[in-house]
């Protein structure tokens, strides 16, 4: 199977690192077990996580009774006690599903029963006139809006990258690059294998996103009880210029293809426009397309007219796992264990509100790791949280002078977009899971995410990740693998 069998057996092996595998793999740390994540990626959040609408759903859309509707609603009350533990930014600034004429408004009238029968807090019927004293560049073709105020806003990968060093810290072993290409059963659990190496567990957690029913089939399972299919959403990122455009998360009515395009203010001060909902055949396509981004500018526009589109800082996609059943219909959550393999549970088709109901899932995933002969004591020495992060650009002037006088590194700004800092850079490099790219110093510290789009901060990246990681600069890569952000070099004499 591999050329290498480690010589730690775990008790619990995760495939997948994205914000439902790190999340469950952080419930495990409490306990006294051993456990890994497997992910393809060279980070955590690569997958749907890094690319989403960043919206923690209050949970009126789910239908009542579904997994879907019960782990939102909980999901989301618990976001604000996680966000706290990890030292992650989190706004519960609420969301308004807006009408357009008398068709919409019975819509809105259905999907507030549907919230008040899933348990939602504080559902509103807003009319117009309070639409426009609370949202005034809302679209005057609007007539009503559902207000849910327990609905918020995160940072999506930042989650998951908080709640991987939380995990880590505990104790969780973490294997990137890892491309699962067989799975064997034996007579204590799985081997797993890349190709190159593997792992033993006891317990297998199949959170692999849009591959799940591919990891499925790996290990043996026959008809797996749902139809993944791709569904890509193309987004717009506009300047903090524009960032208060909106003070809500504001959606049209939804659809069978999904909630729509949503116009939303980010935790770090831009404005989101998107997604759209188009199926595709390649579960890794995750181009934009003209046809696309235009469709998200139009249905943006609907919402809110004024948008200018010429302060677009970036686009980009992420594929959703969608799950149909085998009559073809939009399907639940499928978090279960496998009816045909001992010892292996799905966590599959976990689409939108996935994020939101990401803390919920991750409990319940492992309520059932412990109803499956799961065995273990808790851990005296966990701890909920992650190592310090500092954000220079959030303090005010009396702090960043302490600071400085006690690392100089921190008087150091080199991205001036995003106000950070080489102190923040190399803090990025020497954490738990530390950075080892430009894309990683990216995601941990905002470095590279301004309205430059990283033109003039990316050398000093480079030279800091060359001197941290005691490589030269030809090896520093955007993204790992061969994305060499130096192709040569010409000698000179």
């Amino acid at each position: 199977m591999g050329k290498e069998v480690k010589q730690i057996r775990y008790d619990v092996a995760v495939i997948g690192g994205g914000i439902t595998g790190v999340l469950t793999a952080r419930v495990l740390s409490r306990y006294r077990l051993r456990v890994a994540v497997l992910e393809a990626a060279d980070d955590v959040a690569m997958g749907a996580t890094k690319a989403n609408s960043a919206i923690v759903h209050a949970g009126f859309d789910p239908k009542p009774g579904s997994l879907k509707a019960s782990l939102n609603v909980k999901g989301c009350e618990q976001m604000g006690t996680l966000t706290k533990e990890l030292d992650v930014p989190f706004r519960r600034i609420g969301s308004l599903v807006v009408a357009f004429g008398e068709e919409d408004d019975r819509t809105l009238l259905a999907l507030k029963e549907r919230g008040i029968e899933n348990g939602v807090p504080g559902l509103e019927l807003w009319d117009r006139e309070r639409l426009t004293r609370e949202e005034p560049n809302l679209s005057k073709e609007a007539s009503s809006a559902l207000y849910a105020p327990t609905a918020g806003i995160v940072c999506p990968y930042e989650l998951c990258i908080a709640a991987a060093e939380s995990a880590s810290v505990n104790g969780v072993d973490f294997y990137f690059r890892f491309r699962v290409s067989g799975i064997l059963r034996t007579e204590e659990g799985f081997r797993v294998t890349d190709g190159s190496e593997t792992v033993e567990t006891r317990y297998l957690v199949n959170a692999a996103g849009v591959h799940a029913d591919e990891i499925a089939s790996l290990a043996g399972e026959k008809d797996f009880p749902v139809r993944i299919v791709p569904r890509r959403g193309e987004y717009m990122l506009l300047d903090r210029s524009v960032g208060n455009t909106a003070s809500h998360v504001l959606f049209v009515c939804p659809s069978v293809n999904g909630k729509g395009i949503l116009v939303s203010p980010t935790v770090d001060g831009n404005l989101l426009l998107g997604p759209t909902a188009a199926e595709i055949p390649d579960r890794n396509d995750t181009a934009t397309t003209a046809e696309g981004l235009a469709a998200v500018a139009d249905g943006a526009r609907k919402l809110v007219p004024g948008i200018r589109t010429n302060t677009v800082i970036t686009q980009f996609s992420g594929i959703r796992p969608t799950p149909f059943d085998r009559n073809g219909a939009s399907a639940d959550f499928l978090i279960r264990p496998s009816d045909q393999i001992p010892g292996l549970l799905h966590l599959a088709g976990i689409e939108s509100p996935g994020l939101a109901s990401s803390p919920a899932v991750s409990e319940y995933a492992v309520s059932l790791l412990f109803s499956m002969g799961l065995k273990a004591d808790p851990n005296p020495e966990y701890r909920p949280g992650r190592p310090r992060k500092i954000r220079f650009r959030e303090m005010n002037d009396e702090e960043r002078r302490d600071l400085i006088a006690m690392n100089s590194a921190f008087g150091k700004i080199i991205c001036r977009c995003e106000t950070v800092t080489e102190g923040e850079i190399v803090d990025a490099i020497r954490r738990p899971l530390g950075a080892r790219d430009l894309d990683m110093v990216k995601r941990r510290t905002r470095a590279g995410m301004g309205r430059c789009g990283s033109g003039f901060c990316s050398p000093r990246v480079m030279e800091i990740l060359s001197r941290e990681l005691g490589i030269s600069m030809d090896e520093v890569t955007k993204c790992g693998g061969k994305s060499y952000l130096i192709p040569g070099t010409t000698d000179s004499e």
